[in-house]
């Protein structure tokens, strides 16, 4: 047991001797050799990355200390474990009260040492993080929960997050075990971040123990593109996390952040607004279909960037098919995205849907958040050799509401096939009645996107293939007009005659039972 004295002895080497263990988060202080350094080159970050905490982690009120000082057990184990007081000191036995507010673990390990010295000689002793204070962070800009979060690094318990000052459960989030959370756990809690952030440009506020603040500048597309883990530092109690507003949208970019784990949860419906050529405008909630997820097991903890989407991808694709697809006349190269920002100002997104079709481009089909309008305009020239392929697009109708009116076997509405041309939709009424329609002609009646009606003759020719003049594809609620034949007209309106005529019938006919006539 080490010999207790009450003069002070000269130090020996053997009392400098400290070993600090920190039970926190990941931590890129120590930069250590890896058989992969070689292997894997890991390009610059475009942005200041910080190099962090070469002061390590402060201490403040809250945090539990484990002190275990070597072959003296009454100040070591269980009576070792001294928790920081709202003054920001511990009382540690013989020395009495500590300040340790403000400073590191490091630093109180040096003055604890020096401090025993005093009553010990030789004495080896650790100084441990036993668990960590609740961190007060907050989380602004372009989040979806921005807001004042409480969290606790505990052994013994899972972060626990709250905005109203109580800490309440969540099972979405892992154990951590001690660990101080970094700033992709927080923002997770904080719902993820919304469709319009700038992640190379994330700032971190940090308060310094002399009353000053530095910022610490983050470029989160280097750890989803490179792993880049000095991007994803751990938080300190009282940090400010703001999330800038891009000034312009990327669309590859923002394809790839949606996987993040970072990133909004997709699950959650969204309502959106669709107006222009759409076949029912206003407003639709989207909803995604569930994504498997592959969970971890219990006490595996995850590092770096890992999907956690648990929904698909709501797109403008998708609400165009809720809002019933687009219109015979839509202009699917000029379609906007209209977004609120956090910031108040209003970001616009346009859409080649075209490109789409054509390229298979699929950042044509930018995804969509809370509160986005999409506004499809109104072709100013009419693209009839782009008409079927449109047609058959996903986010075009899947069937054509048309009429048939006339001399046709099966008359009435009829809903039929996108690219359905004229002589397929008399087929599907059954064809002409034999006895009575106008085979030579028919007429289409066809209502446009400006309120205005075109009627106009078109000839039959039954084998003829798709085209304008004979056979055209139809549109949705065109009306087929089929006439009557030159005799089915003079039946019919000799009947009318006849009908006219059938009161002198009946008087003639009483007069033929008396056999006058």
């Amino acid at each position: 047991m080490a010999k207790i004295l009450f003069s002070k002895p000269k130090l020996t080497l053997w009392g400098f001797f400290v070993t600090v263990a920190v039970i926190v988060g990941h931590s890129s202080t120590t930069q250590a050799q890896s058989p992969f350094s070689q292997a894997i080159q890991v390009p610059p970050s475009t942005g200041n990355f910080p190099v962090e905490d070469s002061q390590g982690y402060t201490l403040g009120p809250g945090d539990l200390l484990q002190l275990d000082i070597f072959n003296v057990p009454e100040y070591s184990g269980n009576n070792g474990q001294h928790q920081v007081g709202i003054d920001g000191s511990v009382n540690l036995p013989l020395i009495g009260n500590l300040v340790v507010k403000g400073l590191t673990l490091d630093q109180v390990t040096a003055i604890v040492q020096q401090r025993y010295g005093e009553y010990l000689q030789r004495p080896l002793l650790t100084v441990q993080l036993l668990a960590a204070r609740p961190l007060q962070i907050a989380v602004t800009g372009e989040v979806q929960r921005p807001g004042s979060y409480m969290l606790s690094a505990s052994t013994d318990a899972p972060w626990r997050v709250s905005t109203n000052n109580s800490l309440m459960a969540t099972p979405e989030v892992q154990k951590m075990g001690g660990r101080l959370p970094t700033i992709t756990r927080v923002l997770q809690m904080a719902g993820g971040i919304t469709a319009s952030a700038d992640v190379r440009q994330v700032k971190i506020r940090r308060s310094l123990g002399n009353g000053g603040e530095k910022i610490l500048n983050l470029d989160l597309w280097e750890l989803v593109q490179t792993g880049d883990l000095r991007q994803d530092i751990t938080l300190r109690d009282g940090d400010t996390i703001y999330i800038p507003t891009a000034t312009e949208h990327n669309a590859l970019e923002s394809s790839q952040l949606v996987t993040a784990n970072f990133a909004s949860n997709n699950n959650q419906p969204i309502n959106v607004a669709v107006v222009g050529a759409v076949n029912r405008p206003g407003t639709h909630t989207l909803r995604a279909e569930p994504i498997p997820q592959v969970s971890p097991e219990p006490g595996q903890l995850t590092e770096g960037v890992v999907s956690t989407a648990s929904g698909g991808i709501l797109t403008v694709t998708q609400a165009l098919k809720v809002a019933g697809g687009i219109t015979s006349q839509a202009d699917i190269r000029n379609i906007q995205v209209r977004r609120l920002t956090r910031t108040g100002t209003e970001q616009h997104i346009q859409v080649d849907l075209w490109k789409l079709l054509q390229e298979g481009d699929v950042t044509q089909d930018a995804m969509l958040q809370q509160g986005d309008t999409i506004i499809v305009p109104t072709a100013t020239t009419a693209e009839t050799e782009e008409n079927a392929e449109v047609a058959a697009a996903s986010f075009s109708p899947d069937t054509l509401k048309i009429s048939i009116v006339g001399e046709v076997v099966s008359p009435g509405a009829k809903s039929v096939a996108p690219n359905t041309s004229l002589n397929q939709a008399l087929v599907e009424a059954g064809g002409f009645n034999e006895s009575r329609a106008n085979k030579k002609e028919v007429e289409l009646i066809r209502l446009h996107p400006n309120g205005t009606v075109s009627r106009r003759p078109i000839p039959i020719n039954l084998s003829a293939q798709v085209n304008e003049e004979t056979n055209p594809k139809l549109r949705n609620n065109d009306v087929i007009v089929v006439g009557r034949s030159g005799g089915a007209s003079f039946r019919d309106g000799l009947g009318t005659v006849l009908n006219s005529l059938s009161p002198i019938n009946n008087f003639l006919g009483l007069f033929r039972f008396v056999n006058i006539f």
